[in-house]
């Protein structure tokens, strides 16, 4: 089959070369010169573990295409994946100005049955935005909107849609289930289920699952908070909840709360969705209170330590990506610490795996940057853990006694042990644990 992808970002990249790996020939387009050059030179433009194989396999054998002509790119297609960006607004609510742009250019340019499939995380009712946009120019060509969300999580979103958990497609044509039933068929062999159903409810999965598992994160970390008042320890909680079926081991996890491109936005944009039809979703409004709050959680707890001043004090920072397995920086807690501890006089030394070139586009000389772990620590009088990179979890800790000046970490991730920290002499404080006070 003939596929053309729309936007060559995380999801696009990700949704055309995956599909080219099943045999198609996959075209993607993107109206950036720059990355469609390095793209097509087999240089890789995003950070996702396992993605360069595929790409450069694909690429080689002439299956991934890449263009910045769309007329050239649709040619011949009978998928056309709209994978753009929709932006927050100032409201909060996802800005489809890229999205219906790109769907009044395709009015003018398709020629013969095709299916526009809205891949991009969209509002209720896009579906219908799309087709209507595109009727408007399409005169009498024969087409189809689907909506098609995508269930990536960065840091495994390879395997994420070789193998996914489900295939979601709403749409309620009979001619474009069977294209996408065949489209999808080599990656559910092993029974995953396509769940078919009306383009308003698919909308509406997307934003509702990324919007569970926001409220199951902060949910665990108002445990947390609550277990560090009441003596208890929030592992031995998650361990006793997440042993229940009904509520499953996954997303329990306490730390300083979620970042990254999906969650954040989508929350606030399915908040505003349903304020828009007078409803107020007030468990959402919370979650995005506490998350918010959550971000800056061990601030208070390295100012204790200092007794109030920071001024001069050297703290060091692993961990600048939201997450591990992504060089990702959107909304992650990492960059709302730095900001918090540099108003508060800190010099801050960090390292990260992935993401340091993205924060030093950010930031500039406001803070320093190292050249691996064990570099950030040297005169550091604490270390600060922000995202959990394996790297991070069984450290040279005598090399980290010989470069960490005073010895206090603080974990945001509960990458550590509070015994194994005991034994080691260290200051350690956590997130739901009891703190380790040096002797």
């Amino acid at each position: 089959m003939r596929i053309s992808v729309i936007g060559t970002g995380y999801v696009g990249l990700v949704t055309g070369t995956c599909f080219a790996e099943t045999g198609n020939t996959v075209t993607c387009v993107d109206i950036d010169q720059n990355k469609i050059k390095k793209l097509t030179n087999g240089e890789i433009t995003i950070y996702e573990p396992g993605l360069d194989h595929l790409f450069l396999r694909n690429l080689k054998e002439g299956r991934l295409h890449f263009t910045t002509n769309l007329a050239e790119g649709i040619k011949g297609s009978k998928i056309i994946f709209l994978a753009l960006p929709t932006p927050p607004g100032e409201d909060g609510s996802a800005d489809l100005s890229y999205v219906l742009g790109v769907s009044e250019a395709l009015g003018g340019l398709l020629d013969g049955y095709t299916v526009i499939v809205d891949k991009s995380t969209v509002p209720v009712g896009t579906a219908d935005l799309v087709r209507e946009t595109i009727a408007r120019k399409a005169g009498l060509s024969d087409f189809d909107v689907v909506s098609n969300p995508e269930f990536l999580r960065e840091g495994v979103a390879v395997d994420d849609f070789m193998k996914p958990d489900r295939v979601i497609v709403g749409t309620s044509s009979e001619k474009a289930k069977q294209l996408m039933q065949q489209l999808y068929a080599p990656f559910v062999r092993q029974g995953n289920p396509i769940l078919f159903m009306d383009e308003r409810s698919a909308e509406l999965t997307k934003y509702a699952a990324n919007s569970f598992l926001a409220a199951k994160i902060t949910f665990m970390n108002e445990i947390a908070r609550l277990c560090e008042r009441l003596g208890a320890d929030v592992d031995m909680v998650r361990r006793g909840i997440g042993s229940d079926e009904r509520i499953g081991k996954r997303f329990l996890f306490p730390g300083i709360g979620y970042g990254g491109s999906c969650f954040p936005k989508d929350v606030q944009a399915l908040v505003q969705a349903a304020s828009k039809v007078g409803y107020d979703f007030r468990i959402l409004q919370s979650v995005m209170e506490v998350n918010q709050d959550q971000k800056t959680f061990l601030v208070p707890k390295i100012k204790r330590y200092f007794q109030g001043d920071l001024k001069g004090r050297a703290i060091a920072l692993w961990g600048l990506a939201f997450k591990p397995n992504t060089d990702d920086i959107r909304e992650a807690p990492a960059l709302y610490i730095i900001d918090a501890l540099l108003n508060a006089g800190a010099v801050i030394t960090a390292f990260d795996p992935e993401a340091m070139p993205g924060v030093r586009r950010l930031l500039g000389d406001r803070i320093r940057f190292a050249s691996n772990q064990y570099e950030a620590l040297e005169g550091a009088e604490a270390l600060v853990i922000a995202t959990e990179w394996s790297a991070f979890r069984t450290p040279d800790f005598d090399l980290m006694e010989t470069t960490l000046k005073g010895k206090v970490i603080f974990d945001g991730r509960n990458v550590f042990e509070g015994p194994q920290m005991e034994a080691l002499g260290y200051h350690y404080e956590s997130v739901g644990r009891k703190p380790i006070q040096r002797t």
